[in-house]
């Protein structure tokens, strides 16, 4: 089976509330803690943007 890009681009603009090494990603790109991670995935969604627009003003 052949390597696609296909959904690469869709899914790096997520971020999977329930995947434990994108929320250590988040994290650590953020400073912040893995709870709050969840907590604004939870709170704004999974939108990759709208969490780091969110931690950005935490």
């Amino acid at each position: 089976m052949a390597k696609t890009t296909r959904g690469l681009a869709q899914d790096r603009a997520r971020v999977a509330g329930g995947q434990d090494h994108e929320v250590n990603y988040e994290a650590k790109k953020e400073a912040v803690s893995k709870d709050t991670v969840k907590k604004t995935v939870k709170e704004v969604g999974n939108s990759r943007k709208k969490v780091e627009d969110k931690l950005d003003h935490k």
